[in-house]
Order: C-alpha cells, then sequence, then structure tokens
C-alpha cells in the first residue's frame, strides 16, 4: 500500500532528505516549509512532490495546509513534525521572553497543531504514526539554550503522551533525538556557541564530534533511514520512544 506521508519544515535539510527517501520508497508526500527560495529549489528538483509554504507558528495556516494535504492524499499514514530552530544561545538572565516564545512555538506548538489535525484522521481508519523530532538536548538539557532544550523536552513529553493516548486506535508516537546532524544548522549552532565563549567556530565545531563515540556528525539521510524504519511494519510495537541518532553522547555538556 503507497503511504500518505506530511512533512513539516521539508524543503531542506533534514526535512528533505526525509522527503526525498519516502518518494524513492513510492510514498505519496506532501510537504511544508516557510522559505520560499528553498520552497521554490524543491518544487524544481520533485515536481512531484506537494509542496506548500506554511508558518506553522500561525493555527490558521497549519490548518488550511492540512486541509489541502488530505484532499490531495486521501488520508494520513505517517506525519512528520521536523520544524525547528536553535533559538537564542545566551545565558538565561539575558533571554527575552519574546525570544523563548518565538522558540517554543516553532519547536513544540507547531507539533501540537500538527497532531492535533493528524489524530482524528489516524483514529478513524486505525492506523498511523507521529514522528516529532526531538533532540539530544531533550534527554540531556543545554546550557544558554534554555528555550530550545526546554521546548525538546517537551516533545518528548507529547509524544510519550500521544503513545497512551492514541495506542488504543492503533497509532504509533515516537521522537527522533538527533545529535549534531550535518550541515548549514549545526553550524549555526556551533558559530552561537563560539561567538559566546569568544572560541573559533571550528573548535566548537570539533567538540561537538568528540562528545560522541562515533566521532563525526550524522547525515541527514541516516535520519531519513531511521523515519523509514519506524514506518515499516517491522517497526509495529516501537511506540513512545525517543530514539537517539547521535553516535552516541558520551558527554553532552561541550566546555
Amino acid at each position: 500500500m503507497q503511504q500518505r506521508v506530511m512533512i513539516t519544515a521539508a524543503a531542506s535539510g533534514i526535512g528533505r532528505a526525509i522527503a526525498k527517501a519516502f518518494y524513492d520508497e513510492g510514498a505519496k508526500v506532501h510537504i511544508c516549509d516557510v522559505n520560499e527560495q528553498a520552497l521554490a529549489a524543491f518544487r524544481e528538483e520533485f515536481p512531484e512532490i506537494a509542496a506548500t509554504f506554511v508558518n506553522v507558528r500561525n493555527e490558521g495556516e497549519v490548518d488550511a495546509w492540512f486541509d489541502e494535504a488530505l484532499d490531495d492524499l486521501g488520508g494520513l499514514d505517517v506525519m512528520v513534525n521536523n520544524a525547528g530552530i536553535k533559538g537564542p544561545t545566551a545565558p538565561v538572565d539575558d533571554i527575552e521572553l519574546s525570544e523563548w516564545r518565538e522558540c517554543i512555538e516553532i519547536c513544540l506548538d507547531a507539533q501540537f497543531l500538527c497532531a492535533r489535525r493528524a489524530a482524528p484522521v489516524m483514529k478513524a481508519q486505525g492506523s498511523g504514526l507521529i514522528i516529532n523530532m526531538s533532540s539530544n538536548a531533550g534527554q540531556f538539557g543545554f546550557g544558554n539554550r534554555t528555550p530550545y532544550a526546554a521546548a525538546k523536552w517537551g516533545v518528548i513529553g507529547l509524544t510519550k503522551s500521544l503513545a497512551i493516548e492514541l495506542g488504543p486506535y492503533g497509532v504509533r508516537c515516537n521522537a527522533i533525538c538527533p545529535g549534531a546532524v550535518n550541515g548549514p544548522r549545526i553550524m549555526r549552532v556551533a558559530e552561537g556557541e563560539a561567538a559566546l565563549r569568544g572560541v573559533p567556530v571550528d573548535v566548537v565545531a570539533q567538540e561537538l564530534v568528540n562528545a560522541q563515540s562515533l566521532s563525526r556528525f550524522t547525515e541527514p539521510e541516516e535520519i531519513a533511514g531511521l523515519c523509514l524504519y519506524l514506518a515499516s511494519p517491522a517497526a509495529y510495537m516501537v511506540n513512545g520512544q525517543d530514539i537517539a541518532i547521535d553516535g552516541h553522547i558520551e558527554t553532552f555538556h561541550i566546555r
């Protein structure tokens, strides 16, 4: 059976890799993103995949996207909540409430908005999978990035609660917790940490690598592969889990 998949923030980076992986496996995919330039490039590369501009902070835009995508797909088998930002890098006493709220809204509230729309569809059909993107910051905490860590811990709480609530209907929910993922986003994280500490960016990047037993960045395609596994029959009994894909963090604090 052809799987029907929705993915947020999927025009580039990890989301793009996930969209491509499902598409290559024969799934029918509908993505959204807030980056118009990335969306244009995605549409050019994948003309068969529907791609919609959506600001996931906006309840009305999320609802409109679901109306459009569900009509396009004819149902929903896999919902991937991938949207997120790094948030501010600063001591807690230097963070503005507006910065905190922006990070929580994009990294956590948006997942609630999408889960709220996905749940009744999946419950009615008696099957489905919600994948929420958390982080190893949601397993360990992250000093000087409190909004991000708080949001990602919240994602895990949301995930486990949804697994309890939806499991009796045959609907599963799991959280993926990436570590340092190769790409522009991790370099922005390293740049923020480097600026705060007054050290070169490459020093912070190397610290992120050295914190892992497998000393390299995770590739976006490896996260996509985990999504494919979770959406396969082999993973049916994997539910309510926060699954790290980080090369095994030995020590999370990088300084």
